[in-house]
Protein backbone atom coordinates (compact mmCIF):
# COMPACT_ATOMS: atom_id res chain seq x y z
CA UNK A 1 0.00 0.00 0.00
CA UNK A 2 1.10 3.40 -0.80
CA UNK A 3 2.69 5.16 2.19
CA UNK A 4 1.34 7.95 3.85
CA UNK A 5 2.77 11.55 3.40
CA UNK A 6 1.75 12.62 6.58
CA UNK A 7 5.67 12.14 7.99
CA UNK A 8 7.05 14.53 5.31
CA UNK A 9 4.31 17.26 5.77
CA UNK A 10 4.73 17.20 9.81
CA UNK A 11 8.55 17.24 8.99
CA UNK A 12 8.79 20.53 7.11
CA UNK A 13 6.27 22.90 8.43
CA UNK A 14 6.22 24.29 11.65
CA UNK A 15 9.75 24.44 13.21
CA UNK A 16 11.25 22.13 11.19
CA UNK A 17 13.31 19.72 13.30
CA UNK A 18 16.42 19.60 11.15
CA UNK A 19 17.85 18.53 7.82
CA UNK A 20 17.59 14.89 9.19
CA UNK A 21 14.17 14.95 9.84
CA UNK A 22 13.71 17.06 6.18
CA UNK A 23 15.46 14.14 4.46
CA UNK A 24 13.88 11.46 6.38
CA UNK A 25 10.42 13.63 5.03
CA UNK A 26 11.60 13.89 1.99
CA UNK A 27 12.19 10.07 1.44
CA UNK A 28 8.93 9.53 2.77
CA UNK A 29 7.39 11.49 0.21
CA UNK A 30 8.83 10.15 -2.45
CA UNK A 31 8.45 6.65 -1.84
CA UNK A 32 4.48 7.48 -2.01
CA UNK A 33 4.89 8.85 -5.21
CA UNK A 34 5.99 5.97 -6.28
CA UNK A 35 4.21 3.71 -4.63
CA UNK A 36 1.18 5.06 -5.74
CA UNK A 37 2.71 5.00 -9.80
CA UNK A 38 3.87 1.42 -9.49
CA UNK A 39 0.17 0.65 -8.91
CA UNK A 40 -1.06 2.92 -11.68
CA UNK A 41 1.46 0.71 -13.64
CA UNK A 42 0.28 -2.41 -12.88
CA UNK A 43 -3.53 -1.59 -13.23
CA UNK A 44 -2.43 -0.50 -16.84
CA UNK A 45 -0.82 -4.10 -17.06
CA UNK A 46 -3.32 -6.18 -16.11
CA UNK A 47 -5.79 -4.03 -17.42
CA UNK A 48 -4.10 -4.06 -20.55
CA UNK A 49 -3.63 -8.11 -20.40
CA UNK A 50 -6.92 -8.51 -19.25
CA UNK A 51 -8.29 -6.38 -22.18
CA UNK A 52 -6.50 -8.37 -24.61
CA UNK A 53 -7.31 -12.06 -23.33
CA UNK A 54 -11.06 -11.06 -23.44
CA UNK A 55 -10.85 -9.72 -26.37
CA UNK A 56 -9.56 -12.81 -28.60
CA UNK A 57 -9.85 -16.00 -29.26
CA UNK A 58 -7.77 -19.02 -31.12
CA UNK A 59 -8.92 -20.75 -34.10
CA UNK A 60 -6.41 -23.49 -34.11
CA UNK A 61 -3.62 -22.58 -31.43
CA UNK A 62 -2.02 -19.89 -33.24
CA UNK A 63 -4.24 -17.81 -35.15
CA UNK A 64 -6.09 -15.16 -33.19
CA UNK A 65 -9.71 -13.83 -34.26
CA UNK A 66 -11.61 -11.33 -32.33
CA UNK A 67 -14.49 -11.78 -29.90
CA UNK A 68 -17.78 -9.90 -29.99
CA UNK A 69 -16.16 -8.09 -26.96
CA UNK A 70 -13.07 -7.16 -29.14
CA UNK A 71 -15.11 -6.33 -32.56
CA UNK A 72 -16.67 -3.84 -30.04
CA UNK A 73 -13.82 -2.41 -28.63
CA UNK A 74 -11.32 -2.86 -31.20
CA UNK A 75 -13.59 -2.37 -34.74
CA UNK A 76 -16.57 -0.31 -33.88
CA UNK A 77 -17.13 3.15 -32.95
CA UNK A 78 -16.94 1.91 -29.53
CA UNK A 79 -13.32 2.21 -30.34
CA UNK A 80 -12.93 5.60 -29.61
CA UNK A 81 -14.60 5.93 -26.45
CA UNK A 82 -11.98 3.36 -25.54
CA UNK A 83 -9.32 5.32 -27.08
CA UNK A 84 -10.56 8.90 -25.25
CA UNK A 85 -11.82 7.81 -22.49
CA UNK A 86 -8.12 7.89 -20.51
CA UNK A 87 -7.75 11.36 -22.54
CA UNK A 88 -11.06 12.81 -20.46
CA UNK A 89 -10.49 11.32 -17.20
CA UNK A 90 -6.88 13.17 -17.19
CA UNK A 91 -8.50 16.32 -17.86
CA UNK A 92 -10.91 16.24 -15.18
CA UNK A 93 -8.09 15.97 -12.96
CA UNK A 94 -6.19 18.39 -13.92
CA UNK A 95 -8.59 20.78 -14.60
CA UNK A 96 -10.55 19.86 -11.04
CA UNK A 97 -7.04 20.03 -9.28
CA UNK A 98 -7.81 22.75 -6.97
CA UNK A 99 -10.96 21.35 -5.80
CA UNK A 100 -10.59 18.03 -5.60
CA UNK A 101 -9.79 15.83 -2.59
CA UNK A 102 -6.71 13.51 -2.27
CA UNK A 103 -8.91 10.33 -2.02
CA UNK A 104 -10.87 11.70 -4.90
CA UNK A 105 -7.33 12.69 -6.85
CA UNK A 106 -6.34 9.18 -6.09
CA UNK A 107 -9.52 7.28 -6.89
CA UNK A 108 -9.32 8.59 -10.59
CA UNK A 109 -6.04 7.94 -11.03
CA UNK A 110 -6.25 4.35 -10.42
CA UNK A 111 -9.19 4.56 -12.68
CA UNK A 112 -7.49 6.58 -15.28
CA UNK A 113 -4.49 3.95 -15.27
CA UNK A 114 -7.22 1.41 -15.96
CA UNK A 115 -8.47 3.16 -18.97
CA UNK A 116 -5.28 3.51 -20.07
CA UNK A 117 -4.91 -0.46 -19.98
CA UNK A 118 -7.55 -0.88 -22.04
CA UNK A 119 -7.14 1.95 -24.55
CA UNK A 120 -3.28 0.18 -25.25
CA UNK A 121 -3.92 -3.21 -25.07
CA UNK A 122 -4.13 -3.52 -28.93
CA UNK A 123 -0.54 -3.65 -28.24
CA UNK A 124 -0.94 -7.17 -27.54
CA UNK A 125 -2.52 -7.81 -30.94
CA UNK A 126 0.83 -5.27 -32.84
CA UNK A 127 3.92 -6.94 -31.23
CA UNK A 128 5.47 -10.32 -29.85
CA UNK A 129 4.26 -10.74 -25.91
CA UNK A 130 8.01 -11.84 -25.22
CA UNK A 131 9.14 -8.49 -27.45
CA UNK A 132 6.46 -6.30 -25.10
CA UNK A 133 8.48 -8.01 -21.54
CA UNK A 134 11.98 -7.14 -22.95
CA UNK A 135 10.90 -3.81 -23.70
CA UNK A 136 9.19 -2.90 -20.56
CA UNK A 137 12.35 -4.20 -18.61
CA UNK A 138 14.40 -1.93 -20.53
CA UNK A 139 11.61 0.82 -19.97
CA UNK A 140 12.07 0.31 -15.86
CA UNK A 141 15.58 -0.01 -15.81
CA UNK A 142 15.79 3.60 -17.92
CA UNK A 143 13.08 5.50 -15.84
CA UNK A 144 14.68 3.97 -12.58
CA UNK A 145 18.07 5.56 -13.57
CA UNK A 146 16.70 9.02 -14.74
CA UNK A 147 14.88 9.47 -11.59
CA UNK A 148 17.62 8.82 -9.74
CA UNK A 149 19.76 11.12 -11.37
CA UNK A 150 16.77 13.42 -11.39
CA UNK A 151 16.53 12.96 -7.08
CA UNK A 152 20.15 13.20 -6.72
CA UNK A 153 21.51 15.89 -9.01
CA UNK A 154 22.88 19.41 -8.18
CA UNK A 155 22.43 21.06 -11.35
CA UNK A 156 19.09 23.17 -11.69
CA UNK A 157 17.21 21.71 -14.88
CA UNK A 158 14.51 23.91 -14.68
CA UNK A 159 15.92 25.97 -17.92
CA UNK A 160 15.63 22.02 -19.21
CA UNK A 161 11.67 21.90 -18.27
CA UNK A 162 10.89 24.51 -20.31
CA UNK A 163 12.75 23.70 -23.81
CA UNK A 164 11.69 19.84 -23.06
CA UNK A 165 7.81 21.62 -22.92
CA UNK A 166 8.95 23.07 -26.44
CA UNK A 167 9.62 19.87 -27.70
CA UNK A 168 6.78 18.04 -26.34
CA UNK A 169 4.43 20.08 -28.23
CA UNK A 170 6.32 19.68 -31.88
CA UNK A 171 6.33 16.45 -31.23
CA UNK A 172 2.41 16.32 -30.86
CA UNK A 173 1.93 18.45 -33.53
CA UNK A 174 4.36 15.93 -35.70
CA UNK A 175 1.86 12.73 -34.48
CA UNK A 176 -0.70 14.00 -35.73
CA UNK A 177 0.20 15.61 -38.56
CA UNK A 178 1.60 12.03 -39.17
CA UNK A 179 -1.91 10.36 -38.65
CA UNK A 180 -3.33 11.80 -41.40
CA UNK A 181 -0.08 11.42 -43.54
CA UNK A 182 1.27 7.51 -42.30
CA UNK A 183 4.99 9.01 -43.19
CA UNK A 184 7.36 5.66 -41.72
CA UNK A 185 10.15 8.41 -41.56
CA UNK A 186 8.02 10.59 -39.45
CA UNK A 187 6.82 7.87 -36.66
CA UNK A 188 10.77 6.92 -36.87
CA UNK A 189 11.66 10.43 -35.80
CA UNK A 190 8.33 11.01 -33.38
CA UNK A 191 9.13 7.74 -31.53
CA UNK A 192 13.11 8.82 -31.41
CA UNK A 193 11.67 12.08 -30.29
CA UNK A 194 9.23 10.69 -27.79
CA UNK A 195 12.21 8.77 -26.09
CA UNK A 196 14.71 11.97 -25.82
CA UNK A 197 11.62 14.04 -24.74
CA UNK A 198 10.06 11.76 -21.75
CA UNK A 199 13.62 10.63 -20.27
CA UNK A 200 14.70 14.64 -20.13
CA UNK A 201 11.09 15.13 -18.29
CA UNK A 202 11.21 11.85 -16.30
CA UNK A 203 14.80 13.58 -14.63
CA UNK A 204 12.59 17.32 -14.59
CA UNK A 205 9.49 15.98 -13.21
CA UNK A 206 11.22 13.92 -10.31
CA UNK A 207 13.49 16.89 -9.32
CA UNK A 208 10.25 19.34 -9.51
CA UNK A 209 8.77 17.31 -7.24
CA UNK A 210 11.59 17.92 -4.57
CA UNK A 211 11.41 21.37 -5.06
CA UNK A 212 7.05 21.23 -4.76
CA UNK A 213 7.61 18.70 -1.64
CA UNK A 214 9.11 22.09 0.28
CA UNK A 215 6.06 23.84 -0.74
CA UNK A 216 3.39 21.87 0.77
CA UNK A 217 1.71 23.10 4.03
CA UNK A 218 -0.66 20.52 5.00
CA UNK A 219 -1.32 17.19 4.97
CA UNK A 220 -4.22 17.03 2.56
CA UNK A 221 -2.09 18.86 0.31
CA UNK A 222 1.04 16.66 0.58
CA UNK A 223 -1.38 13.65 -0.17
CA UNK A 224 -2.66 15.06 -3.00
CA UNK A 225 0.85 16.13 -4.29
CA UNK A 226 1.99 12.76 -3.87
CA UNK A 227 -1.09 11.85 -6.45
CA UNK A 228 -0.12 14.34 -9.18
CA UNK A 229 3.26 13.42 -8.80
CA UNK A 230 2.74 10.20 -9.37
CA UNK A 231 0.43 10.62 -12.93
CA UNK A 232 3.22 12.86 -13.76
CA UNK A 233 5.98 10.39 -13.61
CA UNK A 234 3.33 7.56 -14.70
CA UNK A 235 2.58 9.04 -17.79
CA UNK A 236 6.97 9.79 -18.51
CA UNK A 237 6.98 6.03 -17.94
CA UNK A 238 4.41 5.28 -20.21
CA UNK A 239 5.46 7.35 -23.15
CA UNK A 240 8.97 6.33 -23.06
CA UNK A 241 7.53 2.52 -23.01
CA UNK A 242 5.03 2.98 -25.99
CA UNK A 243 7.66 5.08 -28.06
CA UNK A 244 10.50 1.99 -27.13
CA UNK A 245 8.21 -0.46 -28.26
CA UNK A 246 7.82 1.44 -31.60
CA UNK A 247 11.43 1.04 -32.13
CA UNK A 248 12.39 -1.67 -30.91
CA UNK A 249 9.25 -4.08 -30.49
CA UNK A 250 8.82 -7.65 -32.52
CA UNK A 251 5.58 -7.33 -34.64
CA UNK A 252 3.82 -10.42 -35.13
Amino acid sequence: MPQDPRLSIGSVTGARAGAPAIDQGLRAFMLAVYNHMAIGVALTAFAALGTFMLATGSVDGTALTLTPFGQAIYASPLKFVVIFAPFALVLWMSFGAGRMSSSTARTLFYIYSAAMGVSISAIFLIYAHGSIARVFAVTAATFGALSLYGYTTKRDLTGLGSFLMMGLFGLIIASLINVFLGWSTLSFLTSVGGVLIFAGLTAYDTQMLKSMYFGANSVEEGEKLAIYGALNLYMDFLNIFLSLLQLLGDRR
